[in-house]
């Protein structure tokens, strides 16, 4: 089998190609533009392999696109190609609306050409995967807002969407378009909705390695409002599992939901971090010294929770990694990969707070 991955060089992406390549006989061809956050040294371990390939292209360029399944013919694809951070689409809202919109509309357009080429077979057998977010769902009840002995809900496959952020509101944009693709033309389309990732490979806008990294480098480790905005972590290997038992087994059609059942409160995530350092990396004043309090992120959601009941019933996926365990081996590796870490923050970025809100419009640039 041969699966084009868009947006390969990026994090989840690459654990995705990584997988593949490491595990199972599949080829794969990553399909990256490589913005900011891409970066090919996460590839390094497979990159030699005759299974690997990879095309610089960015999705919204259809004419790319099409060379590139006219070479390589795949026989599924797994669209992970976004812009994904929630602060950076609050004050840069346009390029949110061109990747994850416009980018998405172009490659359905390429698939579908190419799909209805096939032969009835290869029609039949082929798969149009596409990688979104929990955040398209909004926000659930936070237990502060509900009587004690509450039972919270969770996110379902049938919860409907109300996307707080620009950024949301562009993956619930393109998962749309992506069910309306299979209804109208046909193309065998299936969608995911996974919770927060975490891992090794993370770019540091985000925040568990933006922690790490700050601890490190003894600077402040920012805490949005009262940090108790509750996040379900999901170990990026154990979903790159997930998302490949999904475009190999899946259903055409079907939404499943991927997450690590572990909600945690942001203010609680940082102070592991800052536990697990003081042991790892310890210094004579402990790294929670270094937690500081910042204005929060405008319409901030309080309360993600995925329920993966569906994965595990249909598809026989769990999570491997516990929060404990999965956030041990991140900070290991950052402590063991400062190379990596220097290299992808190429000056464009360096760990500036992102997503103040202004009343200034920018239009595209």
């Amino acid at each position: 089998m041969k699966i084009l991955v868009t947006g390969g060089a990026g994090f989840i992406g690459s654990a995705v190609v990584r997988h593949i390549i490491e595990n199972t006989t599949d080829s794969v061809v990553n399909v990256d533009c490589l913005t900011y956050a891409g970066n090919l040294e996460s590839l390094y371990s497979v990159e030699t392999s005759d299974r690997y390939a990879f095309k610089l292209v960015n999705i919204c360029d259809r004419a790319a696109l099409d060379r590139v399944f006219a070479q390589h013919q795949p026989d599924a694809v797994m669209h992970l190609a976004a812009e994904s951070h929630v602060d950076r689409s609050i004050t840069g809202p346009a390029a949110f609306i061109e990747t994850n919109i416009v980018g998405t509309y172009t490659l359905l357009e390429a698939t579908r050409d190419y799909w209805n080429q096939l032969d009835d077979s290869a029609k039949q057998a082929f798969r149009f995967h596409h990688i979104s977010t929990d955040e398209v769902y909004g926000d659930l009840p936070h237990p502060d807002e509900v009587p004690e002995g509450t039972e919270l809900p969770m996110f379902l496959e049938t919860t409907s969407y109300e996307p707080s952020s620009p950024y949301s509101a562009s993956k619930a944009s393109s998962d749309h378009l992506v069910r309306a693709w299979l209804r109208t033309y046909g193309l065998p389309t299936m969608v995911t909705n996974c919770s927060n990732n975490y891992g090794p490979y993370h770019f540091p806008e985000k925040l568990i390695p933006l922690v790490i990294l700050n601890a490190l480098e003894g600077k402040a480790l920012p805490i949005y409002g009262k940090g108790d905005q509750i996040r379900d972590w999901l170990f990026v290997e154990d979903h790159a599992r997930a998302l490949y038992k999904v475009v190999t087994e899946g259903k055409v059609g079907e939404t499943y939901n991927i997450g690590g059942h572990n909600e945690k409160q942001n203010l609680e995530v940082v102070k592991t971090i800052c536990s697990i350092l003081d042991t790892l990396v310890p210094k004579e004043t402990g790294y929670a010294q270094q937690i500081t309090y910042v204005q929060d992120r405008p319409g901030h959601d309080r309360r993600y929770a995925i329920d993966s009941s569906k994965m595990q019933r249909e598809l026989d996926w769990t999570p491997v990694e516990t929060f404990e365990t999965g956030l041990k081996k991140t900070v290991q590796w950052y402590l063991d990969n400062s190379e990596w870490c220097k290299h992808v923050q190429d000056g464009s970025y360096q760990r500036e707070r992102l997503g103040v809100e202004s009343t200034e419009i920018k239009g595209s640039k």
